[in-house]
C-alpha cells in the first residue's frame, strides 16, 4: 500500500483535527493555528496542577542530558524521576508555590509540546481537569485546532495509542460547538461519551493505570480523572506553560 501524502492527512477541510503522537504535531502544527497536547498519565495532568498554583512549566525532552544546565540557565527547579520532591507525578506538584519554576521532561506530552512549539503554532496543555475551560478558549470562529493525544511508546519506540489520551481528548473536543470537527475528531467525542459516567474507573483499569498503580500512584489516576476540576488554561510562553492572562485562581476545587 502506498502512503498517502501529507496533505491528505492534515485535515485541512475541517476546523477541528484529532491526530497521535509526535508526528501528529509535526503535521498538523503547521497548519492549526492552536495546538492541544493531551497526555492524561501524566504530563498534562501535572502542567494543570503546576499552573493552578501560579507556577511555570518548561516542557523539554526525555533523557536529554542538557535538561540540568537548562534548568539552571533558567532559574528553574528539574524534576527528578520516581518520587522525588518534585517530579511528573501530579500529586508531587500539589503544594508548589506562586512563582516557582519547573522543568518537566517527559516522553510523550512534553516532547510532543516541544515539536508542536518548533511549528509557530501556539501550543495548549490539554486534560481531563481542564477539558471545558481549554475547549472554551480554543474554540472561535475561522479558528482552526489541532488535539493530539500524545499516546504511549512501546519499549521498542513506537507509538502505543493510550485510551486516557483519547478519552482525554474527546472530553476537550465535545467542547468545541464552533466549526466542523473531522472524523478522527468526532471519534475521540464519542470515545469520551462512552465512558464518561466512569472515568476514574477507566483511567484507573486501563493499561496505563494499571501500569502506574502497579508503581504505587493511585493517587495519580484519581487526580487524572478528575473532569474539569479547574478552569485554568495552561498556554506556552516564553518557552513555559503558564496560565492565560485572566484565568490564573480559578480552580475549582482543592486538589
Amino acid at each position: 500500500m502506498v502512503s498517502p501524502s501529507s496533505s491528505v492527512l492534515e485535515q485541512r477541510e475541517f476546523d477541528v483535527r484529532f491526530e497521535w503522537g509526535q508526528e501528529g504535531a509535526r503535521l498538523l502544527g503547521p497548519v492549526s493555528d492552536i495546538v492541544i497536547i493531551v497526555d492524561v498519565l501524566r504530563f498534562t495532568t501535572a502542567v494543570s496542577v503546576a499552573v493552578d498554583r501560579g507556577a511555570a512549566v518548561f516542557p523539554y525532552p526525555w533523557d536529554d542530558p542538557s535538561a540540568d544546565a537548562f534548568a539552571k540557565d533558567h532559574g528553574a527547579i528539574l524534576a527528578t524521576r520516581g518520587a522525588g520532591r518534585l517530579s511528573l507525578s501530579p500529586t508531587s506538584l500539589l503544594h508548589l508555590s506562586e512563582g516557582e519554576r519547573l522543568v518537566l521532561p517527559s516522553p510523550n506530552g512534553s516532547t510532543c509540546a516541544v515539536v508542536a512549539a518548533e511549528a509557530g503554532s501556539a501550543v495548549v496543555a490539554g486534560s481531563l481537569r481542564n477539558a471545558s475551560a481549554v475547549a472554551r478558549f480554543a474554540r472561535a470562529p475561522g479558528r482552526t485546532v489541532a488535539v493530539i493525544a500524545a499516546g504511549e511508546l512501546w519499549p521498542g519506540g513506537q507509538l502505543r495509542p493510550a485510551i486516557e489520551d483519547l478519552v482525554g481528548a474527546g472530553a476537550i473536543l465535545a467542547g468545541m460547538r464552533l466549526g466542523s470537527l473531522s472524523p478522527e475528531a468526532r471519534v475521540a467525542v464519542a470515545a469520551f461519551g462512552a465512558v464518561s459516567r466512569d472515568l476514574l474507573a477507566t483511567i484507573s483499569k486501563c493499561s496505563s493505570g494499571r501500569e502506574l498503580a502497579a508503581k504505587g500512584w493511585e493517587e495519580d489516576l484519581a487526580l487524572a480523572s478528575e473532569l474539569d476540576a479547574s478552569d485554568e488554561v495552561p498556554i506556552l510562553s516564553g518557552g513555559a506553560f503558564v496560565a492565560l492572562a485572566g484565568t490564573h485562581g480559578t480552580e475549582r476545587r482543592g486538589s
